[in-house]
């Protein structure tokens, strides 16, 4: 898909929330990992608007997605809120972001719809009274997950599932849930996911646990050894890990932080300072705390 074609479905799909402002008030432009869209859109952009008597746009969508379409200048926005170093590492090399800071961090988990014919058995496998991968392998399953190609949840939940088939040693476990890398029975937007899950549209979904606590959803726990959320664990385990790709690309374990950056072309620049540093505040990483993040890890990139 051209880079022109992927900003329509992007635009699309992303849920776009504007702060109902008087119309000449300064707007800032916030592009965030699509998983990110209650905490966003529901609490910090619209805390920081009235603060600051400004207007605020959030853009959700896969982190890389968005880094190539902000690295190409098809999308124009003045901070950027991405998971794992590689979307940040992407701006960079394209002078678009001189620092990044990290605000917060998450982990893998299965979340799963209270409304799925299979609630039952997922409710058995978080007591610890069924494996969770043979839930996840039941026929008839919706399994929903984000394209690893341009999301790195995507990525992630084939990182955690090669994963599990090693801890587990189950070597079928990861064709057996997921199929194909990019099964397209399988994939939706990050924004829309968790929606759909919510709706009862999709029975589960392995997603970060950020993304099902904000939305209120039952979940299971993973061991460290594969939920890619223990930095201890990157040497001994995470490195282990590596999906590649039809287009060549190959994927690893990054630490799973949210970082924070002003993009070089922002038109209101001292917003965007000021709304990272809203992020880094006490308040902000509250707001953060109540939707079931994680404080950031790790340094500046």
């Amino acid at each position: 898909m051209s880079i022109a074609k992927r900003l329509v479905t992007l635009l699309a799909a992303a849920f776009v929330f504007t702060s109902s402002l008087a119309a000449d008030s300064p707007v800032l432009r916030v592009a965030y990992a699509g998983s990110m869209g209650v905490v966003m859109d529901g609490s910090a952009g619209p805390s920081f608007a009235q603060a600051h008597h400004a207007a605020y746009q959030g853009i959700g969508q896969g982190s890389y997605a968005l880094a190539r379409l902000l690295a190409s200048h098809q999308l124009q926005a003045d901070v950027f809120v991405a998971i794992t170093p590689g979307p940040m590492q992407l701006l960079k090399q394209a002078g678009m972001v001189t620092q990044a800071v990290p605000v917060a961090s998450t982990q893998m988990v299965i979340s799963y719809s209270p409304h799925s014919r299979f609630a039952a058995d997922f409710s058995a496998a978080a007591q610890g009274r069924k494996n969770w991968y043979d839930v996840l392998s039941e026929p008839g399953l919706r399994l929903g997950r984000t394209d690893p190609a341009v999301d790195p949840q995507g990525a992630n939940v084939l990182l955690t599932l090669q994963l599990a088939a090693d801890y587990y040693h189950r070597p079928d476990l990861l064709q057996k849930i997921a199929g194909a890398p990019q099964n397209p029975a399988q994939i939706f937007t990050e924004a829309s996911l968790m929606s759909r899950l919510e709706a009862g549209q999709i029975d589960a979904a392995i997603s970060y646990l950020s993304a099902a606590q904000s939305h209120h959803l039952p979940t299971i726990s993973l061991p460290d050894e594969i939920n890619l959320g223990d930095p201890a664990m990157q040497g001994p385990w995470y490195d282990r890990a590596a999906i590649k790709l039809d287009n060549g690309k190959t994927l690893k374990v990054q630490p799973l932080v949210f970082y924070a950056a002003v993009l070089g072309d922002a038109r209101q620049p001292q917003l965007a300072r000021d709304f990272v540093a809203l992020l880094q505040s006490a308040q902000g990483q509250a707001l953060f705390r109540d939707h079931g993040y994680s404080p950031p890890r790790g340094n500046a990139l």
